[in-house]
């Protein structure tokens, strides 16, 4: 169910920060905006919840760099997509290409940190080909 409900929060991510970029006539304010958000969601409700479970402690260096390091993309992913919009790119253009392309980046990135025990077939590669047409279509027919 929960990622139901990342596809429905990331499928309307795009309309909803590209209608507000657009309001605030302002790419920063946007940026400041998405930055209030993540914090108040990303840093006050896990502080809320771990005070409950005995407190913020127990990180260690290589989880918390990497979980910091994939914070720092996504925050650089929302400002290059903040201003994919400010320079005229529109959600319906820019979020097919981000979410077409994402999967594919991430399934290689993936093998390359965690190398798969076993060849990957080669039906991954006819994914990878789908998935890239497929975001190509929904560009090309999408509706004007």
């Amino acid at each position: 169910a929960l990622p139901i409900w990342a596809v429905l929060s990331w499928g309307v991510y795009g309309a909803a920060l590209g209608k507000g970029t657009a309001l605030l006539h302002n790419p920063l304010k946007a940026l400041l905006c998405v930055g209030g958000a993540y914090f108040l969601i990303g840093v006050l409700a896990p502080v809320l919840a771990l005070s409950g479970q005995g407190g913020v402690t127990g990180f260690n260096m290589p989880g918390t760099i990497w979980a910091s390091v994939g914070g720092a993309l996504g925050a650089i992913g929302a400002v290059c997509i903040i201003y994919a919009f400010r320079n005229g790119g529109l959600p319906n253009y820019v979020m097919p290409l981000v979410f077409g392309g994402a999967p594919v980046i991430n399934v290689l990135v993936t093998m390359a940190i965690q190398p798969p025990k076993n060849a990957p077939s080669p039906m991954l590669y006819l994914g990878f080909l789908l998935v890239v047409s497929g975001a190509g279509m929904v560009l090309y027919y999408k509706p004007s």
